[in-house]
């Protein structure tokens, strides 16, 4: 076995319990602005004494309604400021908060509400409320519901008037650190999705450290950033939580189709977002300096930022270098910065690996991205890169106070106060998860390096194992061929076949520019350019790519062209964009087993 730890930088929580930071900035700072939300069209500022008042309000509405401590909560909404007032007003109320996607289904609705023992619900849309209603009548008790787009938060704030002061500051801290905060369940990829039970310190230790370790992002006064991340997901959660905990403005926006134009307005000075969303970002680019007839400038741009990058690790860039970094800083770095509002020099990027290529650009554009790792069991992260230790093509050091291990077998084991006690009434699946010694088992396959950067290389249950024997990691492949501008998702196959290939879907939004390129019919479908030798031979470039990663027994022998590109609407992904490989295996049977015909 192999560990590495980081020692705490924090051991001493400002918050007890997660509400604690909205009453310190009231009280400390009540001027100061927490957060901007979208009125009319435009950013309006909400101070600390603000959003201490709206959370209040809520909380006393809970109370009211009938909310008792200890009880569980659901919260299904997009992105919003509503969302992170509820979350907290749960909390204040002693209460726990149980997110669900606002994408969900509604059998995934009556799963959470009846396994969590929901007693209430808050939903943003008359949408939502029809999932909760259609699942009534099989729910084990009736939640109370109360929708946003109803007025209904404005309502529960009329009716908790009735609450005194001190009965709600004593709801409020009558909350320990050790109780649970939040109930949270993972999307699922197979079976019944498990509740992850999180405590108010799990969250609070991984903020305050967190922020401590990389002041750079969140000690500056000015820094802000724009939240557009499902909250649901812990990912986006913990940056939320930190947010708060420190005094970052945020903003929220749920309409990622004008994501550059709220950008460019907010202005933030860092970005949390999947590496999907970086990938679109170049993409997009690429696609409109190509549309503009300057592809050949951006594509040299591109090798030159990379270089730059890759300099800064070998001793920094030499006089050709960096006279040519200058002048495309000036023809394209700039505009790009500009794009995503001109401010932003840092990014979070987790859920996936992001590949080298990719962090080395945008580093090399004057945005660094900060690549980490975690799950749901830990709070969101336990590994992260920072400005001042970061190795691109890792996801870092434990963060201050976590442990990593690699076990005998490759897995990831993890270690710390922000992993969680447990899946809700679950104790066989917790005994599962977590051994005798309070390390908590990932699934993951990894390797750390002797400076403690931990490296993410598959799943255990993913590994393949090909009929001659070769154990394969398909995420390897994977997330170096999905990182290919035409390539949309893909699925690894070839357990127990002769030799590995793999079910390509073409990115619906590259897939128009791609027509244009190659002179295609402009309403042609990928149905009808799935075998045009164009469109084959652009992905095989990319599958060449991805075989460099591996050995020549690891890589794609032969791959195939799916018509549609997988979805979290389709059923192929889950919420948080992972691969539903039990779904895509049965539903491309036949593609699969013509790989091998």
């Amino acid at each position: 076995m192999r560990d590495y730890h980081q020692p705490v930088l924090v051991s001493t929580l400002q918050a007890a319990r997660l509400s604690d930071d909205v009453v310190r900035h009231a009280t400390a700072t009540p001027s100061r602005v927490l957060m901007a939300r979208m009125v009319d069209g435009g950013w309006r500022e909400v101070t600390a004494a603000e959003f201490h008042t709206d959370v209040r309000a809520v909380a006393r509405g809970l109370i009211a309604s009938g909310v008792a401590p200890g009880d569980r909560v659901g919260l299904m909404s997009r992105t919003r400021y509503e969302w992170t007032v509820v979350d907290y007003a749960i909390w204040y109320a002693g209460a726990v908060t149980v997110p669900i996607y606002e994408t969900s289904s509604a059998e995934q609705v009556e799963w959470i509400l009846t396994d969590s023992g929901a007693v209430a619900v808050v939903v943003e849309s008359e949408r939502h409320a029809a999932l909760v209603e259609e699942s009534r009548d099989r729910l084990p008790s009736t939640p109370r519901m109360h929708v946003m787009d109803r007025g209904d938060l404005d309502r529960l704030g009329s009716d908790g008037a009735g609450v005194s002061a001190d009965d709600l500051e004593a709801r409020r801290t009558s909350v320990a650190p050790d109780d649970v905060a939040t109930i949270i369940y993972t999307s699922g990829t197979t079976g019944r999705p498990k509740g992850c039970e999180l405590t108010h310190r799990n969250f609070a230790f991984e903020a305050e450290n967190v922020v401590a370790s990389v002041p750079e992002i969140f000690a500056d006064p000015e820094c802000s950033t724009l939240l557009f991340l499902p909250l649901a997901h812990v990912f986006g959660r913990i940056i939320q939580i930190a947010c708060v905990s420190s005094g970052v403005r945020i903003g929220h926006t749920a309409d990622v189709s004008n994501l550059l134009g709220d950008l460019a307005v907010f202005k933030p000075t860092f970005l949390l977002a999947v590496p999907r969303v970086f990938e679109k970002i170049f993409n997009s680019s690429r696609q409109r300096a190509i549309g503009d007839g300057k592809g050949a400038i951006f594509n040299r741009a591109t090798a030159v930022a990379v270089a730059y990058s890759q300099a800064q690790d070998t001793g920094g860039a030499g006089l050709l270098l960096k006279a040519q970094h200058v002048l495309f800083d000036r023809l394209v770095y700039s505009k790009l910065r500009a794009a995503m509002g001109g401010r932003v020099a840092w990014a979070v990027s987790g859920g996936a690996p992001l590949g080298k290529r990719l962090g080395h650009f945008f580093r090399g554009i004057g945005l660094t991205i900060l690549e980490g790792y975690g799950l749901t069991e830990t709070a969101g992260a336990t590994t992260v890169n920072r400005p001042d230790l970061i190795k691109i093509g890792t996801v870092g050091r434990p963060f201050p106070g976590a442990s990593v291990r690699i076990a005998d077998d490759g897995e990831v084991l993890l270690f710390g106060p922000h992993v969680f006690n447990g899946y809700w009434a679950n104790p066989a699946a917790t005994a599962e998860a977590i051994d005798g010694e309070r390390w908590f088992h990932t699934g993951d396959l990894g390797s750390l390096d002797d400076d403690g950067f931990l490296s993410i290389t598959g799943r255990k249950k993913e590994i393949l194992v090909t009929a001659g024997g070769k154990n394969v990691a398909p995420a390897v492949l994977e997330d170096r061929l999905r990182s290919h501008w035409i390539v949309g998702q893909c699925m690894v196959v070839g357990d127990e076949k002769p030799y590995i290939a793999a079910l390509v879907t073409v990115d619906p939004e590259s897939f128009p520019v791609w027509k244009s390129e190659h002179q295609k019919d402009a309403a042609a479908t990928v149905a009808d350019l799935a075998t045009d030798p164009d469109l084959v031979a652009s992905v095989q470039r990319a599958v060449d790519d991805a075989n460099k990663a591996v050995s020549t027994a690891e890589s794609i022998r032969r791959f195939r062209i799916v018509d549609e590109d997988w979805t979290e609407e389709g059923g192929q992904l889950t919420p948080s964009m992972k691969l539903r490989r039990s779904v895509v295996m049965a539903e491309s049977a036949a593609d699969i087993e013509a790989l091998y015909s």
